[in-house]
């Protein structure tokens, strides 16, 4: 068992260690499949090879080869480090500085395997989001921050580490981009190629800029989400008796389950793959599992109608005599009503959306519709890559396919998603509101609408374009657009931190700061702030009750500005008092007010043309970096997919001092305003309203305000002459 000294040592050359290979007992990513030329497989080659001096080349090129065409990149699995990945105290990291140690922490819990969905892949979640490219890099990043100083900056290159340069005290320690190519070079078919080739990489958000937490982070989003869904569609606060159906329980997805109970509805989630429901399960966050779809119908109509409160069986003594449940078995009533029922087995039979066919069916024989509030949260920014699994395909039939005939299985895929479409408009057409999570679902699901021929049949798929509607609006909203873009321009967004202590105490004693902070500010604002306030007080009040910590003891709350900045100088004051026992790190997820430009999602409600612009983005980027963030990342690439968004985030280690307190005020105003700003700008009454409060608040603010057109005939006069 190697140590955190070990894997700061630089690469091991002398002597190699020996090639392990995959481990069988881990969940590993599905085969890439590049197409490379015989050229480019020999530059693929070439280009890993310049990590290892020349007398090592003769034993590795052989091995990296095999993988290359096995696998479809270069892992370098005999790299992997046999010290088990975790967010390990902060004072035991072998660093000259604790900003290096903040780092090196934050990249070790992205690689945990209790968080991420592909550890050997270095993949943290969404099928593909990289923290590094290969094992080589990894050791290198951690071999450059235990001996960086605070002048020198490491600067990362879509996970290559260029290098550590001379910087100032104050500069970030790391700035980080991912997958920064020519926009006219940006699709998907030339991302394989470059990723496969070692130049580039899909960072996704938070797993290029080591800022994971876990699904802790998307639990407490998704639980905003649905309480706000209730309130916009159902016109209620209170979603008891309410059906939830959705898809996924991967890296982000699993949190749906966790949110749903806390939500207080009945939570109907698909899933298709063993691996990420016997974690979700394990990980208690799931009350129920079974492949049968009566048992499944029996049971929510029992919840709704409330002859039978939903049951929790708790976690089972075997894991595969839960899956399949006898329907008679006698179960512990659950205090909330709340259900999750799983999709397992055979694709080809249940799939990850054959429930809502199932629950179309049912509708059209009784009248009765058992579903009120639907999305999908399937990984569709990465669908021919095992991001969505097709209906007409087993589990692993689908993955076979990927891999041998990758153009038959888009086909399939596409086909596939013109069912699902199809199913949710019949369902939408009696009553289910329908959101788009963000995911691309939509997107995707446009772009495989085109008619199914076959001999003798013509079948057009269900459509979800909006009669009329702009580039970023389909037939159903984004949750931006309908659910969370008016939270966003009101400056909310997801503000997280990670205790270094690992010690619970210390969470638990922030997660009682960050409520009280709360409460005081409360008191003082409009209702329509004060609803999201209490919102979070809610959630962080309860955050602890409810188990959600996998891998750091790290925790997410909604706030706007000035709970943000008000929350981490009491932290940071906690630290100085030493009540709070080690330096605490600062992030967000890149989901946010400012952090993304993504017409798809963060940016689908803006309206004035500027949707697919990014200057936003890097802007933030920017900014960040020169206001104190102790690591910046930029990112091509999100939840949307390769070439759909620009999206940035940060960290910032509080320390106790007054120079970190500094640093978060100055940092988390502009974080904050210039998203507020560029929203107020597009023409959003809220961001117009809340960077007016900020500027009354702080006198060196100054935005440029926008007049708006208060008589449309002076346009149509104008463009009629």
């Amino acid at each position: 068992m190697s140590s955190l000294k070990d894997i700061c040592s630089a690469l091991p050359l002398d002597p190699l260690p020996p090639n392990r290979g995959r481990d069988p007992k881990l969940p590993h990513a599905p085969i890439r499949t590049p197409n490379l030329t015989a050229e480019e497989e020999r530059l693929a080659l070439k280009n890993a090879l310049r990590y290892f001096p020349p007398s090592h080349h003769a034993t590795l090129a052989p091995e990296f080869a095999q993988e290359l065409r096995q696998y479809g990149h270069i892992y370098m699995y005999r790299f992997c480090p046999t010290l088990r990945m975790r967010a390990y105290p902060i004072d035991q990291y072998p660093c000259c500085t604790r900003q290096a140690a903040s780092i090196m922490l934050m990249i070790m819990n992205n690689l945990d395997p209790a968080v991420a969905q592909f550890p050997q892949e270095l993949v943290t979640y969404g099928g593909n989001g990289q923290v590094f490219s290969n094992w080589a890099q990894f050791r290198l990043v951690m071999h450059y921050l235990s001996e960086m100083t605070e002048e020198q900056t490491l600067v990362m290159y879509s996970g290559h580490p260029m290098g550590l340069f001379p910087s100032l005290p104050s500069s970030p320690r790391a700035i980080i981009t991912n997958g920064m190519v020519i926009p006219n070079y940006s699709s998907r078919n030339q991302y394989e190629k470059m990723f496969a080739l070692g130049v580039s990489m899909y960072g996704q958000m938070t797993a290029g800029s080591y800022c994971y937490i876990g699904p802790q982070g998307i639990v407490h989003g998704t639980l905003l989400t649905v309480l706000n869904a209730g309130r916009r569609y159902l016109g209620s606060d209170d979603l008891k008796g309410r059906v939830f159906v959705t898809s996924g329980l991967g890296g982000m997805s699993g949190a749906q389950a966790k949110a749903a109970v806390i939500a207080g509805c009945i939570g109907v989630i698909a899933e298709v793959d063993e691996t990420p429901l016997r974690k979700r399960h394990e990980q208690g966050w799931l009350m129920e599992v079974t492949s049968s779809m009566e048992h499944c119908i029996k049971r929510i109509r029992g919840a709704m109608h409330g002859h039978a409160r939903l049951v929790s069986c708790g976690r089972a003594d075997s894991f595969q005599t839960f899956c399949c449940p006898d329907t008679t078995q006698v179960c512990t009533y659950s205090e909330r009503a709340t259900f999750c029922y799983i999709l397992l087995t055979s694709l080809s039979y249940f799939s990850n959306f054959l429930i809502r066919e199932r629950l179309l069916l049912e509708y059209q024989r009784t009248g009765e519709l058992l579903v009120d509030l639907g999305s999908d949260q399937t990984s569709l920014h990465n669908p021919y890559n095992g991001g969505y699994y097709p209906v007409q395909l087993s589990f692993r039939q689908a993955n076979q396919l990927m891999s041998t005939d990758p153009k038959g299985f888009q086909t399939t895929v596409q086909e596939s998603l013109r069912r699902h479409v199809e199913a949710i408009n019949k369902l939408s057409d009696a009553g289910m509101f329908f959101w788009d999570y963000g995911n691309a679902f939509l997107l995707e699901a446009q772009r495989a609408g085109q008619p199914i021929k076959r001999p003798f049949l013509v079948f057009i798929g269900g459509k979800v374009e909006k009669v009329g509607g702009g580039a970023t609006e389909f037939r159903y909203p984004s949750y931006v657009q309908h659910i969370m873009g008016d939270i966003f321009s009101l400056g909310f967004g997801p503000f997280r931190w990670v205790c270094t202590s690992g010690d619970p105490k210390d969470l638990a004693l922030t997660d009682d700061i960050a409520a009280t902070v709360l409460e005081g500010i409360s008191a003082n604002v409009s209702d329509r702030i004060r609803q999201q306030y209490n919102d979070n007080i809610r959630w962080i009040r309860e955050a602890g009750k409810h188990k959600m910590v996998v891998g750091s003891q790290a925790r997410i709350l909604y706030s706007d500005q000035k709970g943000r900045i008000c929350i981490a100088l009491a932290i940071n004051q906690a630290i100085a008092d030493g009540r709070v026992s080690a330096p605490v790190v600062i992030s967000r997820d890149h989901h946010d007010v400012s952090g993304t430009d993504s017409p798809f999602r963060e940016t689908s409600n803006v309206y004035d043309g500027s949707a697919f612009c990014a200057d936003m983005a890097v802007q933030n980027f920017v900014g960040d970096a020169f206001r104190g963030a102790t690591w910046v990342a930029l990112h091509n690439g999100g939840g949307v997919g390769w070439g759909e968004v620009m999206n940035g985030g940060f960290g910032l280690l509080l320390d106790g001092s007054e120079e970190a307190a500094k640093r978060a005020r100055l940092m988390l105003n502009w974080d904050v305003s210039n998203g507020v700003a560029r929203r107020c700008w597009s023409g959003n009454s809220n961001a117009y309203e809340t960077i007016q409060h900020t500027m009354e608040e702080n006198r060196q603010l100054r935005v440029t305000m926008p007049f708006p057109v208060q008589d449309e005939r002076v346009l149509d006069r104008a463009l009629q002459a």
